[in-house]
């Protein structure tokens, strides 16, 4: 049994190191992915000065980015192409520039052609500043190799 796990490992770590080479929104906002299994992934970015917005606070739309960046990694670990059916976020706490944020995604649910992934992301401290909640859908193909 563990042979078979630590091939499916290896697999969706693979699979993450080939979505990322051509992930070009997640490189230009800096997010790196790490700590990729079967059904989990981590993302970590560090808000810019050029991701707060009028209230001087991280746009929400960044900390979702970064969220959905984890749960589409985590969904992705199975093989089949997989991509986002809905979201939503609960933003919890304010981030300023240059705070670094930690999303960590896993998945709760995967049945047939269908996934719910939780995605929580933490200020580097630990605290939570925004919960999320994914619905993904295998496509029908393969990814690009």
């Amino acid at each position: 049994m563990g042979a078979v796990t630590d091939d499916a490992e290896r697999a969706a770590r693979a699979q993450a190191e080939a979505m990322y080479a051509v992930d070009r929104a997640s490189q230009a906002l800096g997010i790196t992915v790490s700590e990729v299994a079967v059904g989990r992934a981590t993302a970590t970015m560090r808000v810019r000065d050029d991701m707060v917005n009028g209230h001087d606070i991280a746009h929400g739309g960044y900390v979702f980015l970064l969220a959905d960046t984890a749960f589409a990694f985590a969904c992705n670990t199975h093989g089949p192409a997989t991509v986002a059916r809905s979201a939503d976020i609960t933003f919890l706490s304010p981030v300023t520039a240059g705070e670094a944020l930690v999303a960590v995604a896993q998945e709760r649910v995967l049945s047939g052609r269908n996934g719910i992934y939780d995605v929580t992301v933490r200020r580097a401290c630990g605290e939570v500043v925004a919960e999320f909640r994914g619905s993904s859908r295998q496509l029908d193909r393969r990814p690009e190799s």
